[in-house]
């Protein structure tokens, strides 16, 4: 059980880290999508995964 609400805990975090960084981001055209798969990544590897995927967001486009 305390795995399950650790888990919710970290899920619920990584929303709001890739929903504040959208709200700051959108100043400067870069939005990071909200959806399972980025979710998942920030979940299980924190924020060195977030600036992965800003950087690969910043390479692709």
């Amino acid at each position: 059980m305390k795995k399950i609400v650790h888990l919710l805990k970290r899920i619920l975090f990584s929303f709001v880290i890739l929903y504040g960084f959208n709200t700051i981001g959108s100043n400067f055209n870069l939005i990071v999508p909200i959806n399972f798969i980025t979710l998942s990544l920030v979940t299980f590897l924190g924020f060195p995964a977030l600036f992965s995927l800003v950087l690969l967001l910043v390479i692709a486009f």
